[in-house]
């Protein structure tokens, strides 16, 4: 079959390798001269099955009151009136509840960690390298009442058979050792030896490398206007340089993809959250750190990217604005300043944002729409790289009119459209 994906993030390349690998035509468009160069970018470097968990949690709503009058809040909401912003913010709170949590987590967790394995798989295929390490995240508390209150999330990870730790402060220096100097400001840990770490951009660039092997076409710089739809089914993707037809269509776009489908009567859950990112370059190897790191208080992952420290974090409320406001540079320079002081060099930084698509109960939507011929691989939030392989697998399994590996009915777009 002949299948267009929109979208060259993680999710649209991993998607297009799949099908391609799968027998079919595959043709990518984007707006971008080359992959991974919006959200994909600078995140925070994680893939993190045992970490997978929804941001609507209980207790969320009293933190949030909290964390606005934070000066390193981890969440900041700027005053918006428009009713797509508030809308999504209801129906996140909406997923507040101790039972929508164990269920949204159960299923982020089993893709994830499906996920995970089809990365290590593809990585076995390809030998593509992207300072990639499997050493595990270390979430780290600083109070104790952070560390009482993991309860939950264990209970999940303990149904679901994913490995995990339990740290007191010398656990967690032992393994981080670069945490030594910090080991007073912590007071336990939950380590997931089974996560990895590895560059996001790098990894996309080298499988739209490889996925053009396969016979896929990318075409860069491509102006994506609309959808065209015509007796029930999708017909072509209108761009500025004219139709583009298929026999099936995969809307990968992120953050753009309601604006894309509303037109068609489809009114998908997804709202750009906007983190921001510093990359360090390393100047003390024994003061950085050696996998990924999970500051709990300041929501911040500090994670080692062959010679450079990623530093990714907070949730902010904001439309489609990606401006660079130095007070969220100056909360990721205190996390990992804090934790890791002098690993990196700072006067060398470099600050990015990007926009996660994020749904209301965390759970990408991946599947068919009401035209039959029109599929979601959208709405990862911070999980895109950690879900891209195993997302893009069922993708190209439902194409293809296959049985996906795992349960994927749950992940589809009628969990909303019900």
């Amino acid at each position: 079959m002949k299948i267009v994906i929109l979208g060259a993030g993680v999710i649209g390349v991993t998607s297009a390798y799949y099908l391609a690998k799968a027998g079919h035509e595959v043709t990518v468009l984007d707006r971008q001269p080359g992959p991974a160069l919006e959200t994909s970018y600078a995140n925070a470097g994680e893939v993190s099955p045992g970490y997978a968990s929804p941001w609507a949690a209980p207790g969320i709503p009293m933190k949030a009151l909290k964390w606005l009058f934070m000066k390193h809040a981890p969440l900041i909401i700027q005053p918006r009136f428009d009713v797509a912003t508030w809308r999504w913010m209801l129906a996140m709170l909406r997923n507040c509840t101790a039972a929508r949590y164990a269920v949204n987590k159960g299923r982020m967790v089993r893709l994830a960690e499906y996920s995970r394995d089809c990365l290590a798989e593809l990585r076995a295929e390809t030998g593509i390298a992207y300072d990639e390490r499997m050493q595990g995240t270390l979430q780290v508390f600083r109070t104790q009442k952070q560390l009482d209150g993991i309860g939950k999330d264990i209970e999940v990870l303990r149904a679901d058979g994913v490995p995990f730790e339990v740290l007191d402060r010398a656990g967690c220096v032992a393994a981080e050792p670069g945490l030594a100097r910090a080991a007073e400001k912590i007071v336990g840990g939950l380590r997931l030896p089974g996560d990895e770490t590895g560059d996001c951009f790098k990894f996309t660039t080298a499988l739209a490398a490889r996925a053009e092997t396969l016979g896929v076409s990318f075409r860069y710089g491509v102006d994506i206007r609309g959808i065209k739809a015509a007796a029930g089914r999708v017909v072509a993707v209108e761009t500025a340089a004219g139709e583009v037809h298929a026999d099936r269509f995969v809307a990968a776009l992120g953050s753009f993809t309601p604006q894309l489908l509303a037109p068609l009567g489809l009114d998908l859950p997804i709202y750009p959250v906007k983190g921001y990112s510093i990359t360090v370059p390393i100047v003390d190897e024994r003061l950085a750190p050696v996998s990924t790191v999970m500051d709990e208080t300041y929501k911040v992952a500090i994670t080692r990217l062959g010679d450079r420290i990623r530093v990714g974090g907070m949730a902010e409320i904001a439309g489609f604005s990606t401006s660079l406001p130095p007070s969220r540079q100056a909360t990721l320079v205190q996390s990992v300043e804090d934790l890791f002081g002098g690993a990196g060099d700072q006067s060398r930084a470099s600050f990015w944002s990007g926009l996660r698509p994020m749904t209301p109960d965390g759970t990408p939507i991946i599947g068919r729409t009401r035209y039959p011929n029109l599929f979601l691989n959208a709405g990862h939030g911070t999980l895109g790289w950690t879900m891209s392989c195993g997302s893009s697998r069922v993708l190209a399994d439902l194409i293809s009119d296959r049985t996906p590996e795992i349960d994927a009915e749950d992940l589809a777009f009628a969990r909303y459209a019900a």
